[in-house]
């Protein structure tokens, strides 16, 4: 690709200058505002805010993915099976530091 002459990057400055200004001039223009209650077309009433939120949870309970019997009873098995290796783990710790300070430390 060929070097850009002065003239080229003047023009490009220029290019980009135009188009920050046409920006800035969209953005100071005065926004259009909503309606304070915008217009329904089935004319059903206005909820109250949260009003919906039994029912979205409920959409969203209808899209969880449940787990099957089976894979119950394996989650169930792999958490008891955790809970026992992790509980003989501090027995036996607790065990062998219960002697280490009646033995060493006491003494």
């Amino acid at each position: 690709m060929a070097r850009q002459t002065r003239s080229e990057r003047r023009a490009r400055r220029a290019a980009q200058e135009e188009s920050k200004a046409a920006v800035e001039r969209t953005r100071t223009r005065t926004p259009v505002r909503p309606a304070v209650e915008p217009a329904r077309v089935d004319g059903a009433p206005r909820q109250l805010p949260g009003g919906g939120f039994v029912r979205e949870s409920w959409g969203e309970l209808k899209k969880v993915e449940w787990p099957g019997q089976q894979q119950l009873i394996q989650g169930t098995v792999v958490v008891l099976v955790a809970c026992v290796i992790v509980g003989l783990y501090l027995f036996i710790a607790d065990e062998i530091f219960r002697r280490f300070v009646q033995h060493v430390l006491l003494k």
